[in-house]
């Protein structure tokens, strides 16, 4: 039996410092989020306070003679005088700079309870470990309106990347657990896993459960068809227990997050605009994004003239405050960084089109600008560019490749603009097929499989060859 030992043993790890942490934390909310955690802080800190809509002085409290008679305290020398009249009047705003503040005329109402929260809340009540309640988090935050999981594990992990390094095996394990939250079904990628996650909880007893389950993994789109006959020929069920089953799942709800309110109306603010200037596309913030903040002049004097617990008390607000500016300065200059870089890359989108998108991936905007991928995709979650063809998600001007017969690239997106002009230059009395289409593309220099038009018809939401035939007959019955 090995006899009990002492060893010393050297390692390196990655610590990230409080303000860090708090710049990494801004550069993913979105104006909303960030206005709700501005004002929580301003609740908290009494050293900031918010710079007037008319550029007038904020309310601060007045002097007493109390304060006026008190002990000029010295003050550590970390703060000098210098220091503290120059942050008495500086005042900070999203243009990076600091100046006065013209507030946003109109925000939406987000007081009702969102799916989100919903979630969020069952996460802290869960016995999750802080790894898995991260990854959990992380899911979450990439729900749509109707609950599904819009991100890959890719994304989800480079998400949470360099900060927390896990594998996909641990996210899929995390995600498996939030599937099966309330409302079962959510953060599924399609209708159909979602409506075979909510039956697979159902008792094993349940009648029709395990064809349902089959059902829905193989033979949905007979179901959506109303195919019933070849539905009964490829089951070889019985009549009872195929209607049970197909009872069971129409019982089941495919959208499990509609129930909630995520739709609420919204104004969609951009967070940077894009405007032609001298044949040079440049990008600004918008100048009404984040209240501007500014040190209290009161609590400054009363730093001063204070010592003892009070000046402990009053610097460390003064630190969180300086921390809070300089976080918010930071958080503006790597979102310019990045939609400047976005707008250098897909120039000519904005002046030809769709067809003009490039490929584009989160690695090649790191590299440019010169960050981590995660914080390309922080920084262009829920963030809004106005351009002159629209409003857009910074998200959407990333997108996969696809190989041309020359060696070249073509992005995705151009792809499907390409796709909907031939479906829209379509005979309505034969429709192209998906193989029919691959080799119309093809054609056209662009490689691509059946498959592969298939999955981007569907995103399209445009119908197969069948449902588009039914489709312009039933236009034709009605002229």
């Amino acid at each position: 039996m090995a006899e009990p030992s002492l060893q010393l043993r050297l390692s390196q790890k990655l610590a990230l410092s409080p303000q860090l942490q708090q710049a990494i934390r801004l550069l993913q909310l979105t104006r909303i989020e960030l206005r709700e955690y501005v004002q929580e802080v301003l609740d908290a800190n009494p050293i900031l306070e918010r710079v007037e809509a008319e550029g007038g002085e904020a309310e601060t409290a007045p002097e007493t003679s109390e304060t006026s008679a008190a002990d000029e305290a010295p003050l550590d020398e970390s703060y000098s005088d210098w220091e503290l009249e120059n942050f008495g009047n500086e005042q900070w705003n999203e243009g990076g700079s600091f100046d006065s503040f013209q507030p946003e005329q109109q925000i939406a109402d987000i007081s009702a309870d969102s799916l989100r929260d919903h979630l969020l809340w069952q996460i802290n009540l869960s016995h999750f470990s802080d790894v898995d309640a991260t990854i959990a988090q992380a899911i979450v935050y990439g729900l749509d309106e109707d609950g599904f999981l819009q991100e890959s594990l890719e994304e989800v992990r480079a998400s949470l990347a360099p900060e927390l390094l896990v594998s996909e095996d641990e996210i899929l394990a995390v995600l498996h657990r939030v599937q099966r939250m309330e409302p079962v079904g959510v953060a599924t990628r399609d209708p159909a896993e979602c409506i075979r996650v909510q039956l697979s909880v159902l008792p094993s007893d349940t009648r029709g459960r395990d064809l349902a389950l089959r059902i829905a993994r193989d033979y949905l789109d007979l179901v959506a068809n109303y195919e019933l006959d070849e539905l009964r020929k490829r089951t070889g069920a019985n009549p009872e227990l195929l209607e049970a089953a197909l009872e069971l799942i129409q019982s089941q709800d495919p959208r499990p997050g509609a129930r909630y309110d995520n739709r609420r109306d919204e104004y969609l603010v951009p967070d940077v605009y894009v405007t032609r200037v001298d044949d040079e596309w440049r990008v600004t913030l918008n100048p009404e994004n984040e209240p501007g903040l500014r040190l209290n002049r009161y609590y400054i004097d009363l730093l001063r003239k204070s010592g003892g617990k009070d000046a402990d008390y009053l610097k460390g607000r003064l630190q969180e405050a300086r921390w809070l500016m300089s976080s918010l300065e930071l958080r503006n200059q790597t979102l310019i960084k990045v939609s400047q870089s976005i707008v250098d890359m897909q120039h000519e989108f904005l002046e030809h089109g769709e067809m003009n998108m490039k490929p584009l991936v989160l690695k090649d905007i790191a590299e440019a600008v010169g960050v981590h991928e995660s914080t390309v995709s922080r920084a262009t979650t829920r963030k809004y560019m106005l351009t002159p063809r629209g409003l857009y998600e910074l998200k959407y001007f990333f997108s996969s490749h696809v190989r041309t017969e020359h060696g070249g690239s073509i992005s995705a997106t151009a792809v499907k603009a390409r796709l909907q002009l031939l479906l829209h230059k379509e005979a309505h009395e034969s429709p192209l097929s998906d193989q029919e289409l691959a080799g119309l593309l093809r054609e056209t220099g662009i490689i691509v499989a059946r498959r592969t038009v298939a999955k981007y018809r569907e995103s399209l939401g445009i119908g197969s060859s069948n449902e588009r035939r039914r489709l312009y007959r039933r236009q034709e019955a009605r002229t």
